[in-house]
């Protein structure tokens, strides 16, 4: 069964984005992932179409009405778990990118302005997810960066199992240098080991390099990691 990526959003037009080129694309229009972009407007009962209020106590910004979003999200069908794309959520890993490719599916909620309420996070089960301790304009960009991160692992679409075992985060480590032709640029040579043909020693270097790059770059993953092989 392909993967299905069920966007409530304020801006269906957003979708698919980037993930209507390259690979991600390509899988796209061989139907191994498909979407919905559903827009959350089209469930505003007033004239005027208005989705959301100002913030109760008092405040700048305004809020997605409760009862619109919940109207949204109880008459749109979905896969899967239901996300947030929320500064506040839990940080997305790549164990949760792969966990969410393996289940087949998933409904993506885009807040804007200031959130969402709070009482339709609790009643309707919504998970937030986090791409960063930052803040965008909308959950769009974030929906995107997840929903790439995901169709990349799925059957077929990179092509080479071995392409995502030595990716940053797989094993807890970050990855090591990678080098091409030509043999010398800029006065610098491709470090000689990977021109040894001796697999088990360049095994070896990647290893120590990547342990290097992630002890220095991510102190934070470090200890993690060496909490595990322990």
């Amino acid at each position: 069964m392909p993967f299905h990526a069920t966007i409530l959003t304020l801006f269906p037009d957003m979708f698919p984005g980037t993930l209507g080129l390259s690979l991600a694309g390509k899988a796209l229009r061989e139907g191994t992932w498909s979407y919905e972009a559903v827009d959350i407007r089209s469930f505003a009962t007033d004239k005027h179409r208005t989705v959301d209020d100002h913030l109760a106590g008092g405040g700048a910004g305004m809020v997605l009405k409760p009862d619109i979003l919940a109207r949204a999200i109880d008459g749109t069908p979905h896969k899967g778990p239901r996300l947030l794309m929320s500064p506040r959520g839990a940080p997305l890993t790549q164990a949760k990118v792969r966990d969410l490719a393996a289940g087949g599916g998933c409904m993506i909620i885009c807040g804007r302005f200031e959130g969402i309420d709070q009482r339709v996070i609790d009643q309707r089960g919504l998970e937030e997810v986090s791409i960063g301790d930052y803040v965008l304009s909308g959950g769009e960009p974030a929906a995107l960066v997840l929903l790439d991160g995901v169709i990349r692992l799925l059957p077929g679409v990179m092509g080479h199992e071995q392409s995502h075992a030595e990716e940053s985060f797989e094993d807890g480590l970050l990855e090591q240098p990678h080098y091409t032709k030509p043999n010398t640029f800029e006065g610098i040579e491709i470090p000689s080991i990977l021109h040894s043909g001796d697999h088990r020693a360049i095994a070896k270097w990647k290893a120590q390099q990547r342990a290097d790059i992630t002890q220095r770059r991510r102190p934070d993953l470090w200890d993690k990691y060496v909490k595990r092989k322990t």
